[in-house]
């Protein structure tokens, strides 16, 4: 299986930063690294459980950022990782944009839009 990373900028109250995400087409939600979203500014808005992939059940906080990629940009909820935690780019973060993972090729797409 093949890792897809991507270069972005994140933006708070506080200022904005630059982050290396991971691209996870079975991550929910982004992930922001503590410093990340404590530079910015960030504050918590609401927690929630998420599933591991060994079954495992963690709680974080969910906050939310404006997020800037190559491809195009838009506020995002992101969960605020604590020490540890890698960026990771979520499927929600990627359904905003209208974008979808190509599995094969390991880039990133245009979303085919549905209106039904």
């Amino acid at each position: 299986m093949g890792i897809t990373h991507l270069e972005g900028t994140v933006k708070g109250p506080a200022g904005e930063e630059q982050v290396r995400f991971l691209v996870d087409s079975s991550a929910t939600y982004s992930l922001l690294p503590q410093k990340v979203w404590r530079k910015i500014g960030l504050k918590p808005m609401r927690e929630h459980t998420f599933t591991l992939a060994d079954g495992s059940a963690i709680t974080r906080k969910v906050s939310e950022c404006y997020i800037i990629l190559p491809q195009g940009e838009a506020r995002t909820p992101v969960i605020l990782g604590e020490a540890g935690d890698e960026a990771l780019l979520g499927v929600v973060t990627l359904e905003i944009l209208g974008l979808v993972l190509d599995p094969f090729k390991r880039t990133l797409k245009p979303m085919r839009m549905l209106l039904v």
